[in-house]
């Protein structure tokens, strides 16, 4: 068992490959989204089915309850679990969540977890004019700035559906990755405006929403598949760098059966020499200063 990496540590070659650094075989990457409280009153995603309330009906109740669950018990859960297992992970934060709670954002900072944006609202981002989507990003990076006191260098499109500008005005705007890909095992850099830009991938397969939601996955259903994922990811670790992405909404993953399974997986992969948790930020930082870094030709 390895303690969690250090981003900036220098890479051993050995058993791990050097592909990480010190004795890490393989890097687990945790995103835990913030969204509850930054959901619109209604029309938001939910288990419910569809509804056109009218004008008179201001607000989806049922689903706002839903959502709240994230809020009152399962960020809190999940905290404690990770803390349990000594790991860290990214948050991603809508910005209207955060200032709605601020003590549960400071509170996950205060614990040692990345607040990375997601957007100041639940909305997508992009259809938006430049100048327009400009101030959506700076406006969600100042709300979890200013109740976290943490700049955020790492972003989450709304159901990962960026822009033709994205890229480049994240770049601009000083944050280091992002997580809206799915095409590699493994970060990578692309180039934005001819400067570098790290891609740190984010999953649908070991995702809790579309598991879980999409799929009606049960929690044993989840834990097998990203069991599954691990040993093919921890096999192939042994000659190129490897990545595990794995995903947990807090009103999902924060119920009382799926951290069960978490915590079954954490043990798990724990168990396993070379293993360790990496912040996005982190990996971002590595990825960017080592010379194993894939760089892709290009941008998608």
């Amino acid at each position: 068992m390895t303690a969690d990496a250090q981003a900036g540590d220098a890479p051993a070659a050995g058993s791990a490959g050097g592909f990480w650094p010190g004795d890490t075989r393989l890097v687990i990457s945790i995103s835990m989204q913030f969204e509850a409280g930054g959901q619109p009153a209604k029309g938001a995603d939910s288990p419910f089915p569809k509804v056109d309330f009218p004008p008179s009906v201001k607000a989806d109740a049922v689903t706002n309850t839903w959502f709240a669950y994230g809020y009152r018990e399962g960020i809190p859960r999940m905290l404690d679990l990770w803390d349990k297992h000594g790991v860290k992970v990214t948050s991603h934060m809508i910005g209207e969540a955060v200032q709605r709670h601020p003590e549960l954002a400071r509170d996950i900072v205060r614990r040692g977890h990345e607040a990375a944006g997601h957007g100041p609202r639940w909305s997508s981002q992009f259809a938006m004019s430049r100048a327009d989507e400009r101030a959506f990003l700076v406006a969600g990076r100042d709300m979890v700035q200013q109740v976290t006191g943490e700049r955020t260098v790492g972003y989450n499109c709304n159901w990962l559906r960026r822009g033709p500008n994205t890229l480049s005005l994240l770049q601009e705007l000083g944050f280091v990755y992002h997580i809206d890909d799915l095409s590699r095992d493994e970060p990578f850099i692309e180039k934005v405006d001819g400067k570098d830009f790290v891609v740190v991938p984010y999953t649908l397969r070991n995702n809790d929403i579309l598991l879980i939601e999409g799929r009606n996955y049960s929690p044993q259903q989840f834990l097998d598949q990203i069991k599954g994922e691990f040993d093919q990811l921890y096999e192939e670790a042994g000659k190129r760098r490897r990545m595990m992405s794995i995903s947990a909404h807090d009103r999902i993953s924060g119920t009382p059966q799926m951290v069960r399974v978490w915590d079954e997986f954490l043990t798990y992969a724990r168990s396993k020499a070379g293993v360790a948790f990496m912040r996005k930020d982190d990996i971002a930082r590595y990825a960017l200063a080592s010379p194993l870094t894939l760089r892709e030709t290009e941008t998608i």
